[in-house]
């Protein structure tokens, strides 16, 4: 998200990795609504950033109607279902997400808004346990493991329903794309974060700054944070920040 990001805008970039609350997936829609307006009340008055991109499928939709009302200068990431139909051969798609989206009635009514044709199918699959991957630094520390149970979830699914396209509609999903990628060779997986210029275009304005400054924050374990991210080859400094 951070590298997309990048891409367009120049100047301060604030990320908050709210491991504090993790897994968003596993709460209640009122709990997660709490959860995201302290949050956003928080870095407003922290930082008084122009634009906040919540970086999480999760809330976006579960919280689909609410998000202007929590803040004007809020923004969600939406599965890139509209890409995934144009795209598609075999007429099955995959949305790729965490448990409280997959079971949600919003997710079923943002596939009926994306107007997906009557012989395509939507296949909307739990992938919490890919997520869990993500979030405990396995993906990082242990391939053959994340392998297996990458396998375990998806790749009867996948093959039974001849599932060509896939959304990573959890934004944990992206940091795996090189293990799906080599497991299902003839899916196209699709990474939400590539539409973000279509988001940041009602917030950006051009300004004169040449570079981003990036500040890293988590409400979580600062030590273990930093350690993965390093496995990443991120070397940033990280900073506490509770809410």
């Amino acid at each position: 998200m951070i590298r997309e990001i990048r891409k367009i805008f120049k100047g301060e970039l604030i990320y908050f990795a709210d491991q504090k609350n993790f897994p968003y997936g596993e709460k209640s829609t009122p709990h997660l609504e709490k959860i995201i307006k302290d949050t956003i009340n928080l870095l407003e008055e922290q930082f008084s950033p122009d634009f906040i991109i919540m970086a999480s499928n999760t809330p976006t939709l579960l919280l689909n109607t609410r998000i202007r009302r929590i803040s004007l200068k809020l923004a969600g990431i939406y599965p890139p279902l509209s890409d995934a139909v144009k795209i598609s051969r075999t007429r099955n798609i995959a949305i790729l997400g965490t448990r409280s989206v997959i079971q949600s009635e919003s997710i079923t009514e943002f596939i009926e808004k994306c107007d997906v044709p009557n012989d395509m199918v939507v296949h909307k699959i739990d992938c919490s346990l890919l997520v869990e991957l993500v979030e405990s630094g396995k993906f990082l520390t242990d391939k053959e493991y994340c392998k297996n149970v990458i396998k375990e979830v998806l790749e009867d699914v996948f093959l039974d329903n001849s599932i060509d396209v896939a959304t990573l509609s959890s934004t944990h999903l992206p940091f795996l794309e090189p293990f799906l990628r080599s497991i299902f060779k003839n899916v196209k997986f699709l990474d939400p974060a590539k539409n973000i210029s279509n988001i940041l275009k009602d917030f950006v304005e051009d300004n004169d700054l040449q570079q981003n400054v990036l500040r890293i924050f988590t409400s979580g374990d600062v030590k273990l944070f930093k350690k993965n991210l390093q496995m990443m080859g991120i070397d940033d400094e990280v900073n506490f920040l509770t809410i």
